[in-house]
């Protein structure tokens, strides 16, 4: 059985740092793109990174330059966030899939249809 699982959430000062973990387990093979989304309570998922299969990475407009999407191991996934704003506040889901290739919204962002495999969220707050 597939499990993503997300840790590293918490709350933290405006221009603080964090950093999130993915850890997947039960795929058959490496997961081919792995991305993180955020949701706030009563709004849409947003798409805020993915890597790909060659590391290729994508991202958000909205934390181009201050967000990094890195792959740690074949099985984990971290997204290093800096200088974080008050809207960066909101439940941050890890998504995995094998297949191969990737979308991206026309801004660049993943796109969360594209995944098969969601994990349970972990939460960020950013206070002033």
């Amino acid at each position: 059985q597939v499990h993503l699982v997300e840790s590293g959430g918490g709350s933290v000062q405006a221009g603080g740092s964090l950093t999130l973990s993915c850890v997947a387990s039960g795929f058959s093979q490496r997961p081919y793109r792995v991305a993180w989304f955020r949701q706030i309570s009563g709004q849409e998922r947003e798409g805020v990174a993915l890597i790909g299969g060659s590391s290729t990475t994508r991202y958000a407009a909205s934390v181009l330059g201050r967000f990094t999407i890195s792959r740690d191991t074949d099985n984990s996934v971290s997204l290093k966030m800096n200088n974080l704003k008050l809207e960066d506040t909101a439940t941050y889901y890890c998504a995995a899939d094998t297949r191969l290739g990737f979308q991206t919204t026309s801004a660049g962002a993943p796109v969360a249809a594209d995944y098969s495999n969601w994990g349970e969220g972990t939460q960020v707050t950013v206070s002033s």
